[in-house]
């Protein structure tokens, strides 16, 4: 993964550089001694910094964070396309697509610069944890804002599906608008009064006696936990959510049955670089709706 970058500020603590990072940082100080021992804290130009080099300010040092152990995540992760510019993964559900938190080895970035021996490899996007789906991750760092800029200015055709109960009262096809905030330290996001900020279609694909129905969803904007929130507010929680329209009890660490019924399923946009047709498509099926009862056992 991606080197700490630590930059000393104008002022201390610290007259040294390792007595600084031992002020500032949470690792030990013999930790921090075995690094610079082994020259894994280095300066701008690559070279091993001593651990008596006196405090400058604006001077910066690097170094890769100790990993602890993580729960590998017993799923696939599939790539649907590859070339010079891009890569195209098939998440699955429970993958986190990038570093955060406890989230490190076991996401989709970290799985993929290994596998595919592109250490430079980043996301363009990102898929919640617990989503599965289309990530588009790109190979060059210097196109990564080419192709980012697509998603920020709502360029790029988002499909997804999820499995849902069925409401035969609900008239659909539709279009859901509300304003949506998130706090953070907040687990959920709410739906509040104001000027809509986030649009979803929501269309009925199919159901089925046993009182489910799979469903087509299209964004039309991109806030946190949106297809969620409006799957819920329309009666139509989908299968699986910890959130909506309840918080239910954290589930222990390794535990991945049940996993939120939502896919994403379609991408498609104009490449910037090459002005080029995309068009990518999910290979995954939601487990409820093909397999309802291994999807809902409790083993």
């Amino acid at each position: 993964m991606d080197p700490v970058r630590v930059r000393l500020p104008a002022a201390g603590p610290g007259t040294t550089v390792r007595e600084h990072l031992i002020s500032r940082l949470s690792a030990p100080p013999t930790q921090l001694d075995a690094m610079f021992t082994a020259g894994e804290i280095v300066g701008a130009d690559g070279r091993p910094v001593p651990p008596d080099t006196p405090y400058a300010p604006g001077l910066t040092v690097w170094f890769h964070r100790d990993m602890p152990e993580e729960l590998p995540v017993p799923f696939p992760l599939h790539v649907v396309h590859r070339d010079d510019h891009l890569v195209v993964a098939d998440k699955p559900h429970f993958l986190a697509t990038t570093p955060r938190g406890s989230h490190v080895r076991q996401t989709a970035l970290a799985r993929l610069r290994h596998t595919l021996g592109l250490p430079h490899l980043t996301a363009a996007h990102r898929l919640d944890r617990l989503t599965a789906g289309l990530v588009l991750f790109t190979v060059r760092p210097e196109e990564r804002g080419a192709y980012q800029t697509l998603f920020r200015d709502r360029r790029v055709h988002k499909e997804y599906e999820a499995v849902a109960p069925y409401a035969p009262a609900l008239d659909l096809p539709r279009a859901v608008r509300s304003r949506i905030v998130k706090e953070r330290g907040v687990l959920t996001a709410r739906e509040v009064d104001g000027e809509p900020n986030a649009e979803t279609r929501v269309e009925l694909l199919a159901h089925r006696e046993d009182g489910l129905a799979r469903y087509r969803l299209v964004p039309g904007t991109g806030q946190t936990h949106q297809l969620r929130v409006h799957m819920s507010a329309l009666g139509v929680p989908i299968l699986g959510d910890p959130l909506y329209p309840e918080v239910t009890a954290q589930v222990p660490a390794g535990d991945f049955r049940r996993p939120l019924q939502l896919l994403a399923r379609g991408l498609a946009f104009t490449d910037p670089l090459t002005g080029t047709e995309r068009r990518f498509t999910s290979g995954r099926a939601l487990e409820a709706w093909t397999s309802y009862g291994t999807w809902a056992a409790d083993q």
